[in-house]
């Protein structure tokens, strides 16, 4: 579970709701059913309109990816990177080919297949360049989904404060009702301001890193395996590709105290 999303949320929620009850407010007067059905689903409406239905479904699919996440997969990249050179500077990359059906990443499996196959470290690397790119560009409209409800929903919160005002305004034969009724038609616009704010907008920002996580682990496999196709040594290839992680080896971070 990301503890920093779960955490953000909860804090914004347990803020806002503080300060509404420390103004004498109570909790029964943000929650409207009608404003939250003018404002998700004229929102969600908008989102379908201006994108293809599987796209929206595909971010929808995307929503667990804000809140679980799997750390530490650029390191365990980097370890079963580097036992493939082991192995293939003992054997031979041909020996590879016993140990695709384990590896789990299909990208990784896709390139070390061409690699087994004999193809030349160019074409490999522009083969699996377009596949990053095209791989990229799919991936950037989910956030673009999320970003796009988050610009639509104060827009249609704005909507149902309106609505709701103008109800009010057909029985202001009853002015004790006026109050509390232009109260609750501007519940909508808390509803858009704060769906978009709270969540949406940094939902967008969230996936967009998690996307370019995922591209930077699918260079970082590409550079591995081109260099275990050029023989370069197991250590270099650690080395190299610690690099796409920001740190150096753990060897290479206890030599200077060894020295010492």
């Amino acid at each position: 579970m990301d503890a920093s999303s779960l955490g953000g949320i909860l804090l914004a929620l347990a803020g806002i709701l503080a300060g509404l009850l420390l103004e004498g407010g109570h909790i029964g007067q943000v929650l409207q059913p009608t404003a939250a059905m003018i404002v998700f689903g004229g929102t969600l409406g908008a989102v379908m309109l201006q994108f293809p239905l599987r796209t929206v479904l595909a971010a929808s699919g995307r929503l667990m990816r804000i809140f679980f996440h799997k750390d530490g997969g650029g390191e365990a990249l980097l370890r079963q990177i580097v036992a493939f050179a082991n192995k293939a500077r003992r054997k031979g990359i041909v020996s590879l080919d016993q140990d695709l059906p384990q590896v789990a990443d299909p990208f990784l499996r896709q390139a070390l297949m061409l690699a087994v196959d004999g193809t030349e470290p160019s074409e490999l690397r522009r083969i699996m360049e377009v596949q990053i790119d095209n791989l990229s560009e799919v991936e950037a409209r989910i956030p673009a989904v999320f970003e796009s409800a988050g610009g639509f929903s104060p827009t249609i919160g704005i909507i149902g404060a309106v609505i709701g005002l103008i109800q009010v305004m057909q029985h202001l034969d009853h002015m004790d009702q006026v109050g509390r009724g232009i109260a609750v038609a501007f519940v909508a616009t808390i509803y858009g301001v704060g769906a978009a704010n709270i969540f949406f907008l940094p939902a967008a920002g969230k996936l967009r890193q998690r996307a370019r996580e995922d591209q930077r682990l699918q260079e970082m496999a590409l550079e591995g395996v081109i260099s275990i196709i050029e023989g370069m040594n197991p250590r270099m290839i650690e080395i190299k590709l610690a690099s796409f992680q920001g740190s150096a080896p753990r060897d290479a971070e206890k030599a200077p105290e060894k020295r010492a």
